[in-house]
């Protein structure tokens, strides 16, 4: 459709010709004027639609553990002895025995040295298996969803709404 304004002429373009837009005009002398253009507007809100519920449950449960044990104890043997020596023996170790030489002196014309005994010390390893009832914890998460009813179709949020303005 086409008006004619003051010696030139102008268009008017129906909806279906431009909806939001102006097109530049074919010839320079026309002018285009849009009477009315569409535009969208969209909203959102939040809308709960369910519930999480998220809870811990304990367990117990005893088990019987068997765990090997080493013991060390020390056996101490007293060995005499009774000899003359020279000079004090060092203290020496044979297999798994620590002998600590005991030296005794004796005042006679001279010195000298009589070993009297020796101590050995021996370790002496045995194993056994000790037993114990323990109690042992263990924990679970329970997760439960409690769903809402889906709101009604007039209580419906707005989605997309149009209007109409004119420009």
């Amino acid at each position: 459709m086409r008006l004619p304004v003051s010696g030139s002429s102008a268009t008017l373009l129906s909806s279906e010709e431009t909806a939001m837009s102006v097109r530049p005009p074919a010839d320079p002398q026309d002018v285009f004027v849009p009477i009315y253009q569409e535009q969208a507007s969209v909203s959102k809100r939040r809308i709960v639609t369910g519930k999480v519920k998220v809870s811990r449950r304990t367990h117990q449960s005893e088990q019987l553990l068997t765990e090997p044990l080493v013991r060390q104890k020390v056996k101490i043997d007293r060995i005499p002895i009774g000899k003359f020596v020279e000079a004090v023996p060092k203290i020496r170790e044979e297999g798994d025995a620590i002998i600590i030489p005991i030296v005794k002196e004796i005042a006679v014309v001279e010195h000298c040295l009589v070993l009297m005994e020796e101590v050995w010390v021996r370790r002496v390893r045995s194993k056994e298996n000790h037993r114990e009832r323990v109690m042992l914890r263990s924990q679970e998460a329970i997760v439960s969803r409690d769903p809402l009813e889906p709101p009604v179709a007039s209580e419906a949020p707005e989605g997309i709404v149009n209007a109409n303005r004119v420009t």
